[in-house]
């Protein structure tokens, strides 16, 4: 009997652990946003001399919903993006989200801006895009600060 509970108890830590292994694997495929202010991101930005991916959203939102659970996760977005941006999401309703909503004058959700390391807008769309258009956006923001 105890043999029993030793051994169910070693299956159940190891099928805990391959789920947390694939879990922290499917989180590490998609966009990385930095956590932390928006002061704090800007700071970064400019010490590694990288521009921002800011998408701008509401939690009422569906196609904010959309980009969360559709695009941002995708691993051909995250490798792009993790690699070209400091990539910041912000509740436009909420916290730091509120005065940055209002200093790019935002008129809907969700607001994606590629921005320069200084914060400087070079990209903007408004609303959901697929996977491969997302990239290309991203793309648009490199061509854009490659022009400056």
């Amino acid at each position: 009997m105890k043999r029993g509970i030793t051994t169910l108890l070693g299956m159940l830590f190891m099928s805990l652990s391959v789920l947390s292994f694939a879990q922290n694997r499917a989180d590490a495929e998609g966009i990385q946003f930095f956590e932390g202010t928006w002061a704090e991101a800007l700071q970064k930005a400019a010490a590694e001399n990288k521009p921002i991916f800011l998408d701008v959203y509401a939690s009422w939102c569906a196609p904010c919903k959309l980009l969360k659970n559709n695009t941002f996760p995708d691993a051909e977005v995250g490798r792009y993006f993790n690699s070209q941006y400091i990539n910041v999401s912000l509740d436009g309703e909420k916290g730091d989200g509120v005065q940055v909503a209002h200093d790019l004058n935002i008129q809907a959700y969700p607001s994606l801006f590629i921005l320069s390391s200084s914060g400087e807008p070079l990209v903007y769309y408004a609303g959901y895009l697929k996977s491969v258009d997302f990239i290309e956006l991203g793309k648009a923001g490199i061509e854009q600060l490659n022009k400056k």
